[in-house]
């Protein structure tokens, strides 16, 4: 019998330490399928940011770099422009990439520098027990906003897809999900244009993923996946947000 689904090349044959129903293990998948089937994996470098998927150097089977916490778009534009024939991407949530690595992502789409991004968006802080992140929902309870986000006191959620979009050095953004079989389909397509904009050389690319969390927000898996529809893109609604002509 033929077969017709299997393990990605570009993913080791290594159990993900993910909790059950966390995206992350999902979003590993559809990158490694997307290397194989562009044929990248030869010239793809990973640059892996600080957070739950701190340790994805365990899962992809490409060059891999870990950065310093928030760094990792410092790091990549070194990797880029020392490496411009490779293909790179740095795989960021919303804490690294958002919070303490504000300055390094903004800064790096500005410059329209020539790499994929990969942020995964789960509106808390996952790794370190679930506290308020950026991206946080007004009225969203984490372990450091039991009250639940008050926009007097911590703020607004920060839409980083949306200032992204403002820089004249962003070339694609687009927002996704992975919480049904539709919005997984969707995520794999727009990874796909992310490496084709850094191919043609367009600018900088990212794709943002609303990736579920059911630890942290103390819920079922089913339960996370429909808060995402219900919650989730309300605030961060899906689609694209800016493409160039690529």
């Amino acid at each position: 019998m033929k077969k017709v689904f299997t393990r990605p090349q570009s993913l080791h044959p290594t159990p993900f330490h993910y909790c059950p129903g966390c995206g992350h293990s999902i979003v590993h998948r559809l990158i490694a399928e997307v290397i194989d089937e562009m044929k990248l994996r030869d010239k793809t470098i990973c640059v892996d940011g600080v957070g739950c998927s701190v340790v994805a150097y365990n899962y992809f089977d490409v060059d891999m770099v870990e950065a310093p916490h928030g760094r990792a778009a410092a790091v990549a534009t070194g990797v880029k422009r020392a490496r411009p024939g490779a293909v790179v991407f740095t795989y960021q949530g919303d804490g690294d990439l958002a919070a303490i690595g504000t300055a390094e992502s903004f800064h790096a789409a500005n410059r329209g520098e020539l790499f994929t991004v990969f942020f995964i968006n789960n509106a808390v802080y996952g790794m370190t027990g679930g506290q308020m992140a950026p991206t946080t929902l007004l009225g969203q309870k984490t372990t450091t906003s039991p009250a639940g986000r008050s926009k007097q006191l911590q703020g607004y959620p920060l839409k980083f897809s949306e200032v992204l979009a403002q820089l004249e050095g962003t070339s694609y953004i687009e927002r996704v999900a992975v919480n049904s079989p539709a919005n997984v389909r969707k995520t794999k397509q727009a990874m796909v244009k992310g490496f084709q904009h850094q191919l043609k050389k367009t600018g900088f690319s990212m794709v943002e993923i609303l990736s579920p969390c059911p630890t942290n927000w103390k819920m079922t898996a089913p339960e996370a996946c429909r808060w995402i529809d219900d919650m989730m893109t309300t605030q961060y609604p899906l689609g694209v947000i800016k493409e160039a002509k690529c």
